[in-house]
């Protein structure tokens, strides 16, 4: 009798581990997923790189375009431009009910071509800018985070990103 009630406690600490195994497995695919996975938006702005360049990264164009939908805006904008520089980008809705500031370290800057940042959080995104004649094509791809929906955060920021386009499309 003893032998079955060894083999049997054998059986099911064998079970409890297995179990275990399994749950830790589960927990790293979650992980490993949650941090490998990127969104990317991008568009096709029928203007030159150089006031595409310029629309995206100085303050008083920032102002005009950084917000996702019609009843927000986005106030005050700073942007130091550089390997190691700051931007700050105050986006609020217009009844000022809420609001953030986003802002970033930037990892690398090359004129014309790319921009990468790192947020507080240590999510990471990269715009790169590709031209074609007078048609520029950016693209983002930025770690989402955990808040929202995936479908959200590509929505919201390819809002901003349309609103952009269509910005730097209307000026001179």
């Amino acid at each position: 009798m003893k032998f079955l009630e060894t083999k049997s406690r054998q059986r099911n600490q064998h079970s409890k581990n297995n179990l275990n195994s399994q749950i830790l497995i589960l927990k790293y695919l979650i992980m490993e997923n949650t941090i490998t996975e990127t969104i990317t938006v991008e568009t096709i702005v029928n203007n030159s790189i150089e006031k595409v360049w310029a629309h995206w990264n100085e303050p008083l164009h920032i102002t005009k375009w950084c917000f996702a939908s019609d009843d927000w805006c986005a106030p005050s904008a700073e942007n130091d431009l550089r390997t190691g520089g700051k931007f700050k980008t105050r986006m609020e809705a217009k009844d000022a009910s809420v609001g953030f500031d986003f802002e970033a370290v930037y990892t690398n800057v090359e004129m014309h071509k790319v921009i990468e940042y790192k947020m507080a959080d240590d999510r990471k995104v990269k715009i790169t800018f590709a031209t074609n004649g007078n048609e520029t094509k950016v693209t983002e791809t930025f770690d989402p985070e955990k808040e929202n929906s995936l479908e959200l955060q590509q929505s919201g920021w390819q809002a901003i990103l349309n609103n952009f386009k269509k910005y730097s499309e209307q000026q001179p």
